[in-house]
């Protein structure tokens, strides 16, 4: 009875200083850095280990293998972490990280890299989702404002800093393509003995069942449509039979883990968890944001080194506006969080400012000057900073404590679902649009081009060594093709500013006053009574039936408002915070007495 009464009773949430937050962060932020690199390092490389292991046919491969594992397994790293702990379970991931990427430098064959790319998405998956919670855990959302941007900034500065950083390994004959991937093992053991050193979770003693079925269902779900967006119009034509093939196990699959879900006793993403007004909303405009966001990541090099004729390495700092605007607009709005409480606007006017981006983006042209592209994407940055962050903070503060890993990996997966169904749908839109354009200029020029409208274009410095009148207009082309990929992105972030304008702004839980001082501990007496005070509270709170009540009011307002009656929150509250403590509180001061005729534990 004791030990229930021990399990039952709340932990104790440590309070952490500002140093200490500041070296979790340290190590949290260093991983992430290190993993989303990995993930971008690689596309400057490509050519040159396509060149020395071969395998043309299976070149978008290496970078999509990655997303696929990492967006399937987002939402499994939460639930485990409720499992195992969060400390455990990041350090396995950037062991994973770790173990990966020094097979992929050391693979000898297309198949071996791409396995080992796999392998190295499960890692990423699991920093990228831990990271959120982890930072949930140590910080209340009332202040985890101040915080948040850094976070946010981590994803900006990789964009640059992986291209940048694969452009230099590629040109340095003394490194070679190998040292893409051996590059971040130093920083990923860095960051796990920050890790090991600083972070100081308590133990909290949890159920250990794993919902096997429902991460099955959901990782088969989530798999089927990444090959379908992935090989679809490359591999195999739209309108063919894999297509409804994926598109079936899909849909079945994802019907399967909803039933699943539904009677699981510790599913991955609890149903209640889509009964929250919050948390749906979050998840659609993430869905957006994602959309959005890696669409416009992916093909802006594109424009800059095939229209503008950039280096990759010119090309990743012209970028450096966007990274900028977004780390300040991320770090300014979270301090403006944490001093006034207000979040709402942010997020709304972030998406309504990424969406204004995106169409500066598609009014580019093949004469715009790098001062206008610059600024361009500084709006672009702005919008993403001001969004990205503050929707995991809405949706954290929106989620009950027990919600608080589910929550954030749940949204976290949306995010990255919806980046890869951007690059997907982006890369259709511009492969489709820039076939076209350039088969109706060749037809009005009079130019037969070998192999009719098929034409391979090549590299960036191929495609600027063709014939001025073919360069022309393959640049003209490309220039209309990803104005069209960017007018799409418009609508897409607009539906998530639409998400984001039916958020309910809740107060955020925390306070950023003084500490308190430690009360003084109670005397048995007190404990009993406190412990009879709320099993009477409880029992009064489930005997009232219809009528209104000042009591059931009150503790309602104890849980997270979300879509239940008041009488479930409240009933919520009593089944799983006020009777578990009140006979904690009781075995707490009356332990079991020894028998002292026959020896035993008397109850």
């Amino acid at each position: 009875m004791v030990a229930q009464a021990q399990a039952a009773s709340p932990t104790k949430q440590r309070t952490y200083t500002h140093r200490e937050i500041l070296e979790v962060m340290s190590g949290l932020m260093l991983a992430m850095l290190t993993s989303m690199i990995s993930t971008s390092v690689v596309g400057t490389a490509l050519p040159t280990i396509v060149g020395e292991l071969g395998g043309q046919d299976q070149y978008s491969w290496v970078a999509s293998a990655t997303m696929l594992t990492m967006t399937v397994s987002t939402p499994l790293w939460g639930k485990l972490s409720d499992l195992f702990g969060r400390k455990l379970l990041f350090q396995t991931a950037l062991g994973l990280f770790v173990a990966a990427s020094l097979v992929a430098g050391l693979s000898q064959n297309m198949g071996q890299l791409i396995a080992a790319r796999a392998v190295q998405g499960l890692g990423v998956g699991g920093l990228s989702a831990l990271a959120q919670v982890i930072l949930g855990d140590i910080v209340s959302p009332r202040e985890r404002g101040r915080y948040s941007g850094y976070m946010g900034a981590v994803f900006g500065i990789s964009t640059v800093a992986g291209p940048l950083l694969g452009g230099f390994i590629v040109d340095a004959d003394w490194l070679g393509w190998r040292w893409c991937f051996y590059v971040v093992v130093p920083f990923a053991l860095v960051s796990f003995i920050v890790i090991q050193k600083v972070l100081k979770l308590p133990k909290v003693k949890r159920s250990t069942s794993i919902d096997i079925w429902g991460a099955t269902t959901i990782t088969a779900s989530a798999s089927a449509l990444m090959l379908l967006l992935t090989l679809g119009g490359n591999e195999f034509e739209w309108n063919s039979g894999w297509t409804y093939f994926l598109g079936a196990v899909a849909l079945l699959m994802l019907a399967l883990a909803v039933l699943s879900e539904r009677t699981a006793r510790n599913p991955i993403l609890p149903p209640r968890l889509f009964r929250n007004r919050t948390f749906v909303l979050t998840s659609l405009a993430s869905l957006f944001v994602g959309m959005a966001m890696f669409g416009a990541m992916i093909y802006l090099p594109q424009y800059l080194q095939i229209v503008k004729g950039l280096s990759p390495t010119k090309s990743g700092l012209m970028t450096l506006p966007m990274v900028v605007a977004l780390f300040l607009a991320g770090v300014i709005s979270g301090k403006i969080v944490t001093q006034t409480g207000k979040w709402k606007i942010f997020p709304v006017a972030g998406l309504l400012i990424v969406a204004v981006g995106l169409f500066l983006l598609s009014r580019l042209h093949v004469d715009s000057s790098e001062w206008l592209i610059g600024f361009d994407v500084a709006v672009l940055g702005i919008g993403l900073g001001l969004s990205m962050q503050m929707l995991i903070l809405a949706a954290q503060n929106g989620s009950e404590l027990r919600d608080m890993a589910s929550t954030t990996s749940g949204v976290s997966f949306f995010r990255s679902l919806g980046g890869a169904v951007g690059v997907a749908a982006f890369g259709a839109i511009l492969t489709s649009r820039l076939k076209d354009e350039i088969a109706e200029m060749f037809a009005a020029a009079h130019i037969q081009a070998a192999g009719g409208a098929d034409v391979k274009l090549g590299s960036p410095s191929q495609i600027q060594m063709l014939p001025a009148p073919i360069k022309n207009i393959v640049l003209e082309a490309f220039t209309r093709g990803l104005e069209t990929v960017f007018m799409v992105g418009v609508p897409i972030a607009l539906l998530g500013f639409l998400a984001t304008l039916f958020l309910k702004e809740l107060p955020l839980r925390g306070t950023s006053g003084p500490a308190t001082p430690e009360p003084k501990p109670l005397s048995k007496d007190d404990l009993v009574l406190a412990g009879l005070l709320l099993e009477l509270i409880s029992q009064r709170v489930e005997r009232v039936n219809g009528e209104r009540s000042a009591l059931l009011t009150a503790v309602a307002k104890l849980a997270p408002p979300d879509d239940r009656s008041e009488r479930e929150r409240a009933r919520s509250v009593v089944h799983t915070v006020l009777r578990p403590t009140s006979r904690a509180l009781i075995a707490q001061a009356t332990p079991p007495q020894k028998d002292l005729v026959t020896g035993g534990i008397s109850q």
